[in-house]
């Protein structure tokens, strides 16, 4: 049986390769060749795209590894110390003030009969402002004067009496106790004379107020009355001020100059003044007098500056700005200098600044001397040559590496 299966399946396999179709006959040598070229430039071109690929792909990671080192390594900018002046100029705001300025009330009781200045008016020394009816002082006068003339003629009488007593005690006509009151008579009526003399001289002084005249030469700043007002002097009530004076011919600046400043207040001194409504003008005062004292609350030395104003053209009450010349005195053997003040780092160790030496930032302790407000006087800590980080982080520390801006030399950002 396994004789005849054999058989059987050799017989099947050759039907099979009689049935299947005649295989395609071999290419030609030429046509292979330009295949297998074709194969091979494919072949090499993937592999020089594959290549590239990774090569492009490395430098790329090399490229932002280098540019993330770069970001991690913050940029600052710097600025110079630049050399303090041996004489820095301070300006300090001021008010001027009248040299003289007084309010003027009236010394009698009576009315206003008519005032002649008004406000803005400019007068001189003596200078009639107004007059005042005072009937009342008027009639006292009157009466005081008739009171003295009393008096008067009492001692005349008295004066006669005593002469005639005395002449009569020599011849011992009269004893001696009536001479002696006639001379004390004639004494209590000279007394009388002196006194109704006196009262005459008061109510005339009185008499005379009816007339205010100026104390002094110089503007009307106020006038507070009117024709017919009562006028009160103050006896008996609070007094009326009528008008109200200064002198502006020469005016006073009061200035409070800080304690580290106060050298350069000193008397004799001169001192420029601006107004912001004189631009590029500037006027000479003259430092007279301070108050030899340091105010305990503000740190502050209170200084006069006077300053001539003949032409009236500052007025009173007007803000100004005080120029003084500081000469600088270094605090140290070497020169100060100056940096901004936004390159200050306070830290609680003490006040530092940010130098950048040798690619890496230091923090460097500094003593400052005077606050300019922009900038700040430094006398100890730096050097001209010093590269100053201006706006420093609050986490800059010491050795950490940083890159420089380009630089802006002269202390200014």
């Amino acid at each position: 049986m396994n004789t005849i299966e054999e058989n059987s399946s050799e017989a099947t396999q050759i039907d099979r390769e009689r049935t299947a179709p005649a295989p395609a006959p071999a290419p030609s040598g030429p046509s292979s060749r330009w295949l297998l070229a074709g194969l091979a430039a494919a072949v090499l071109v993937l592999g020089i795209v594959i290549s590239s690929g990774i090569h492009e792909r490395a430098q790329a990671e090399s490229a932002l590894s280098v540019t993330t080192e770069r970001a991690a390594i913050p940029t600052v900018d710097i600025v110079y110390p630049s050399a303090s002046a041996q004489s820095q100029e301070i300006v300090l705001p001021g008010n001027t003030q009248a040299f003289n300025d007084t309010p003027i009330y009236a010394r009698t009781n009576g009315y206003l009969k008519r005032w002649y200045v008004d406000i803005g008016a400019h007068v001189a020394q003596g200078q009639l402002l107004a007059e005042i009816d005072t009937p009342e002082v008027d009639q006292q006068l009157e009466q005081a004067r008739a009171d003295l003339k009393n008096a008067q003629a009492n001692e005349q009488l008295a004066q006669i009496t005593a002469t005639r007593w005395q002449n009569l005690l020599k011849t011992n006509s009269v004893s001696k106790q009536e001479t002696d009151q006639a001379v004390q008579d004639l004494s209590a009526r000279q007394a009388s004379v002196d006194s109704g003399t006196a009262n005459v001289h008061r109510l005339e002084q009185l008499q005379s107020f009816e007339k205010v005249y100026a104390p002094f030469a110089g503007v009307i700043t106020a006038r507070n009355t009117d024709i017919g007002a009562l006028i009160n002097a103050g006896a008996g009530g609070v007094p009326q001020e009528l008008f109200h004076m200064a002198a502006v011919n020469r005016l006073r600046v009061y200035v409070a100059v800080p304690e580290v400043d106060s050298q350069a207040a000193q008397t004799g001194a001169k001192a420029t003044l601006t107004l912001d409504e004189f631009p590029g003008e500037s006027f000479q005062g003259t430092i007279v007098r301070d108050s030899d004292s340091i105010d305990l609350a503000s740190r502050t030395l209170n200084v006069e500056v006077d300053v001539d104003n003949e032409k009236n053209r500052i007025r009173t009450g007007a803000y100004v700005f005080v120029h003084l010349k500081n000469a600088h005195t270094p605090h140290t053997s070497t020169q100060s200098l100056t940096i901004p003040a936004n390159t200050l780092l306070f830290r609680s160790e003490g006040l530092r600044v940010g130098v950048v030496r040798s690619g890496q930032a230091e923090l460097v302790p500094i003593t400052i001397g005077r606050d300019f407000g922009a900038t700040v006087e430094v006398v100890t800590g730096l050097q001209p040559t010093d590269q100053v980080i201006v706006n420093p982080s609050d986490s800059l520390t010491s050795g950490r590496q940083v890159q420089v801006s380009a630089p802006q030399a002269g202390g200014s950002k």
